[in-house]
Formats: C-alpha cells, sequence, structure tokens
C-alpha cells in the first residue's frame, strides 16, 4: 500500500494500536489534510502530538517540527522510532558536522518523516541553505503559547518562525498548545500570521480529576497522610532539588516506595528512575518540575504539589499528568499563610534592576571569552553553578537576569541534557585502511569499532566508553585517550558525552556601554507576572468557588457547572449539612476574636466544637468574606 494512500484511521492503528480517534482529534487531522492553518488547544494528556503526526504521515514528505525543550523532542523521536516511524532531532549542543549531516539526509531520505528542530536553529545561514531542499509537507509548532509575550513560558526565538512562511509560503501550519487564555490565543494567531485559522479547543476541564486545596502549618505530615489514604502511583512536585531527596527520605522512612528526581542527576540515572516510576517499581516520585514531560504514564492517580507554582498554567500542567487514563485521580495544593509571602517576594527575585540585568550580560561575556562585536550564533557549554561561584552572584537572582537576557533576544539558555558519547568515520574507507595498515597498535581497536557499531561512515553513533573498556578488558581511560587520538588524527568525529546547558548569543556580542534594554517591555512583563501570582494566590487560598471552574475561567470557560467532588463543593455539602452548627461556631468565633487578636490553633481550643472540620469551614468563610484577617504574625482580627 503506497503512503498517499493511508487513511489516518489506518495510520492510527498500523502505528500506534487504537482503534479510533479521542474527541476533535479526527477532526483537526483533516482541517490539516484539507491544508488549512489550524490551531488546536487540547488539555494535557489530550492527544496534541497526533494531530501533526498522524496527518505528516498520511502525505509524503517531511514534517518540521518546532519545540522549545530538548528533553521533549528526544523523547517525542525516541518514541516514533519505537513504532518503526524514521525522527530525527537538532538543537544546541549538536556540533556543525552532526547539524549538516542530519538536514543532507532529510533532503534526500524518503524514509524520514520527522524533523524536530528547536526555535533558535530555524534562522541559522546553515538551516536557512537546506531549507529549499526539504521535501516539508507540515509545519507543527508544538507548546505554541510560547510564541506569546502573555504567555507563561515566553520564547522570544518563536517570533521567527512566522519568517518561514517566506521560504514556504504554500506549506500549511499547525499550532498546538495545552496552556493558554483567551489573551494568548488571539497572540498566538497575530504572531504566526496564521490565514483565516481553523481554530480548534477542547474544553479545559478534566471531569476525572479532583481538584483539592489544603491549607496546613505541616506539609509533610499532611503529605503523609493523603499518600496513605490514596492508591496507585503519584508524583510529588516541589522547589528545589534538596526537596526532592528529602521527601523522597521521609516517605521511604514511613514504608512509601518512594524515589527523588531533579535536573542535577546524570542522564542515565534520570531514565533509570524514570523507568522504576513508570513501571510501578518507585510509588511516589518527589520531583522537581524537570520531571514530567513527554513521559507516558496514563495510571498516575495522584499529584501533590508540596508548593505553590508561579501561575495556573503551570499548576495545570503538572497536575493534569494525573488520570491520562481518564479514571479518577487527585490533585492536590498543600498551601500555608508563608507561600503567599515568598511569592511576592519572588516577584523583586524575578525581576531584577536594570544595572544588575545588564552586570550579568558582562560577566557571561568576560566568562566565555567573547570579545565586543563577536558574530552570533555561536554556542558555548555554560555551567551556571560555576559561574554564579566565580562572581559571587546571588544563585537565583542570576538566574532571572539570564531569562530576561533570553526574553530580549541577546542570549538563549538551553536546558541542561544529557548526551551520550558519539562517534562518526571522517575520513575514507581507502584512507581509514592505509592508516590502519601504517599505524599497527590502533589497528585492533578501530577494527573493535566497525565490528561493535554499524554505520559508522553514514551517520553519528552512540557508544559507550566504559562497555568497550570491558569487552577489550582495559580501563575506560585507556579507551578515552584512543579515540581522542583518533579524533586528533581527524581519522573520526568523538564527541564526548556531556550534560551542561548550552548558551547562544542571538545576536553579536554587544558593548555594555551601549546595551539598550526596553524598560517598557521589561514593565509589561513584570505586570504580566503579578497578574499570574496574583491569580494562582487566589486559587490557593479559601475561596467559595469551585476549584474546577476557578481553573477554568483562568482560562476563559465560562460554562462548566461546579464539579461536585473539589474541596471547595465538597465542604459546601457538609456546610449545608451542619448549618445550624455553623452559624453557631461563626459567633462563637467572631466574639473571641473581638476580644483580641489570637491564632487559629489557641481560637479552636477556645470554641465549643471539637471537630475541627466545621471549625476551618467557618473560619474560612469568615476570611474570605473578609469579616476576618490575618496580620503579619499571623493572628487574626475583626475586619
Amino acid at each position: 500500500m503506497e503512503q498517499s494512500q493511508v487513511t489516518p484511521q489506518q495510520i492510527l492503528k498500523n502505528y500506534w494500536g487504537y482503534n479510533q480517534f479521542r474527541p476533535l482529534q479526527a477532526d483537526i487531522i483533516q482541517s490539516v489534510l484539507d491544508g488549512k492553518d489550524t490551531l488546536a488547544l487540547l488539555p494535557t494528556g489530550g492527544g496534541k502530538s497526533l494531530c501533526f503526526q498522524v496527518p505528516s504521515m498520511v502525505k509524503p514528505g517531511l514534517c518540521l517540527v518546532i519545540s522549545p525543550l530538548i528533553a521533549l523532542m528526544k523523547d517525542q523521536v525516541e518514541n516514533l522510532e519505537k513504532r518503526n516511524i524514521k525522527a530525527k532531532a537538532i538543537y544546541s549542543g549538536l556540533n556543525y558536522r552532526e547539524i549538516n549531516l542530519i538536514l543532507n539526509n532529510a533532503c534526500v531520505d524518503e524514509d524520514l518523516k520527522f524533523l524536530y528542530v528547536s526555535p533558535e536553529r530555524l534562522n541559522t545561514s546553515l538551516f536557512i541553505e537546506k531549507l529549499p531542499y526539504l521535501p516539508i509537507n507540515l509545519i507543527a509548532i508544538d507548546e505554541a503559547h510560547c510564541i506569546s509575550q502573555w504567555g507563561h513560558d515566553f520564547r522570544p526565538e518563536y517570533r521567527q518562525i512566522a519568517e518561514l512562511r517566506q521560504h514556504l509560503p504554500n506549506i500549511n501550519i499547525i499550532a498546538l498548545t495545552a496552556t493558554a487564555t483567551k489573551q494568548v490565543i488571539e497572540d498566538i494567531q497575530t504572531q504566526l500570521a496564521l490565514k483565516t485559522p481553523a481554530v480548534f479547543a477542547k474544553s479545559f476541564e478534566r471531569k476525572n480529576l479532583q481538584y483539592i486545596v489544603r491549607q496546613t502549618e505541616n506539609k509533610a505530615e499532611k503529605l503523609l497522610a493523603i499518600i496513605k489514604n490514596s492508591h496507585g502511583s503519584g508524583l510529588v512536585y516541589v522547589r528545589n532539588r534538596k526537596q526532592t531527596e528529602d521527601i523522597a527520605k521521609f516517605l521511604n522512612q514511613n514504608g512509601i516506595a518512594s524515589d527523588f528526581y531533579h535536573a542535577g542527576l546524570s542522564g542515565e540515572m534520570r531514565s533509570y528512575k524514570q523507568n522504576l516510576w513508570i513501571n510501578n517499581r518507585t510509588r511516589i516520585m518527589a520531583c522537581t518540575n524537570a520531571f514530567g514531560m513527554g513521559i507516558d504514564k496514563p495510571d498516575c492517580r495522584l499529584v501533590v504539589h508540596f508548593e505553590m507554582p508561579d501561575c495556573l498554567e503551570a499548576y495545570y500542567q503538572e497536575a493534569g499528568r494525573a488520570g491520562r487514563d481518564e479514571r479518577p485521580a487527585f490533585c492536590v495544593l498543600l498551601h500555608d499563610a508563608s507561600n503567599d509571602i515568598n511569592a511576592k517576594k519572588k516577584i523583586g527575585v524575578n525581576y531584577p534592576d536594570i544595572n544588575e540585568i545588564s552586570l550579568t550580560y558582562q560577566a557571561i561575556c568576560d566568562y566565555l571569552q567573547v570579545q565586543v562585536n563577536a558574530k552570533p550564533e555561536r554556542s558555548f557549554d555554560f555551567d551556571i553553578v560555576s559561574f554564579v561561584k566565580r562572581y559571587n552572584f546571588e544563585a537565583f537572582k542570576t538566574y532571572s537576569c539570564l531569562k530576561i537576557l533570553e526574553q530580549t533576544n541577546l542570549i538563549l539558555l538551553s536546558e541542561a541534557f544529557y548526551e551520550p558519547s558519539k562517534i562518526k568515520i571522517i575520513c575514507s574507507h581507502e584512507a581509514l585502511y592505509k592508516f590502519q595498515v601504517e599505524n599497527a597498535t590502533f589497528d585492533a581497536f578501530t577494527k573493535l569499532l566497525l565490528r561493535s557499531y554499524g554505520g559508522l561512515f553514514d551517520n553519528y553513533i552512540r557508544i559507550n566508553e566504559l562497555e568497550i573498556a570491558n569487552r577489550v578488558k582495559l580501563p575506560v581511560a585507556s579507551i578515552y585517550k584512543y579515540l581522542e587520538k583518533l579524533h586528533q588524527l581527524e581519522i573520526l568525529d568523538y564527541i564526548k558525552t556531556k550534560e551542561v546547558s548550552q548558551l547562544t548569543f542571538v545576536t553579536e556580542r554587544q558593548d555594555i556601554k551601549y546595551l539598550t534594554l526596553n524598560k517598557k517591555y521589561l514593565a509589561e512583563r513584570k505586570q504580566t507576572y503579578i497578574e499570574k501570582i496574583q491569580a494562582m494566590m487566589a486559587y490557593a487560598n479559601p475561596s467559595d468557588l469551585c476549584r474546577s471552574r476557578q481553573m477554568l475561567e483562568y482560562f476563559n470557560d465560562y460554562s462548566a457547572n461546579d464539579c461536585g467532588y473539589c474541596d471547595v463543593c465538597i465542604d459546601r455539602k457538609k456546610l449545608n449539612e451542619k448549618k445550624e452548627l455553623t452559624q453557631i461556631i461563626e459567633q462563637e468565633i467572631l466574639t473571641i476574636v473581638q476580644q483580641g487578636p489570637i491564632n487559629s490553633v489557641d481560637l479552636f481550643e477556645k470554641v465549643s466544637t471539637q471537630d475541627m472540620q466545621v471549625f476551618t469551614i467557618v473560619l474560612r468563610l469568615l476570611l474570605d468574606n473578609n469579616k476576618l484577617h490575618y496580620d503579619s504574625a499571623y493572628q487574626l482580627h475583626c475586619s
């Protein structure tokens, strides 16, 4: 059967094993096949990738996929290759030879169906040079909210995507995202110059998810209770790396099979831990937000946020990793008053003043030894920990400066990623044979490489130095020396394993005296961040509005009814059942607080009820209705 004759349903069945599409998928795919520009808004776990993968498989040619995250690109390429679908990825950290080889192969290899490219690669001279020869049948833009400066993860290099239309005027675009407000949706269409796009929006409502906020001053004990009262695997999201280790240790000590995950682990260790969790050998993974993107585990039953994220977009995306099998699952946010105080402090940390940003830019240039007016597009290994130590900078504020320099299109900082060692023979067969004859000490080692790894003359092949060392019973240091010498002699190109962020200069290196930063733009970005923080705090604090509706209304969906099973809805039911009691408790609380400031623990001891839940519900309503308020010392006052 020729590829042009297959139907989307056949592709779905043959490669993914599904008999039918999820709601909206078939309509989106047909829109793409009809040649329309298409914008697809599907919730986390809604099957966005199939919406561009299937139609591109139906048509001859290659789908150009633009994606912002290296880890996500690598995961998708690996998942496609497991289904015998050929795919490649180009991102920061690959050298010129690797990129050139991938692009040359993409121009002629009819079996290659997907080329994943990070957005900063689009305007490089090498990519533009090859673009006319790439048999592109569709442009897919993943995480499309990144193109909008009003989005929660704005990436200025995404603004370059629209320029592709000048080179590919007859190729349609599909843009996909799981998290976008009305303002962001409109901005996506404008920035991508979509031509009368077909817009498909599935409600962000996840009816199988039970959203819960728990106010607690002892988060660890509350977390333990939640996990013990639930079943199945789960994730616990925390702020920093140390917390992941501390929480995993705490849970293990209390009989919960747990592990930790963060970006500071080696790639091999991250993969090992991830697989243990996916295969249910680890029940709970305590992790930073480095965990989850691209991971396919539909039966996760619980996601707990130990700390409040910066915005509802991030919370929705991370919480949405629960219940992708559409069975009931729980999404719990643990919160206390200090979270709000810390969130407000972060505004200053995330948006430093202009002088601090300029000094950081100067320090980067000195650290990497980049001269004024040096040409752009150069990438450097960049160890932020070492950088901060050298200049005695404050870590979090420095990272914020780097992100602002990125948003103002001066640099690009990619996330750290693990890349195994790779080799490719770069001389001819005849030259290699001559080298082996003339260099007997390298002959046996060269033959071993040729026997162990196929395709070395055609492609970069991943190798494992330790495995080679074990095979020939030599120290691994000797293997490194052999490979490095062959690299120096230009017999092969040896790219040693690394795991480090890449920093790329997007524009030519500026003199700090003339460095101009747009104050108006930065002020707008700061205000957007403040509004997102405020929306997140409103969700995390006591409310009489259904949690699911709070989430949906943030995304401009006002059509949903109360879910009936979030903590607000359940509390309301209980409150109605105990209305007479609550009226008594309300009057008692007000009478006690009128006598002078008091904390909630002492207040509970003075009221007549021993039902902590009723007391908490009444107190929450009094706070929500502004009859009471906390001062900075967490003492209650009458308003």
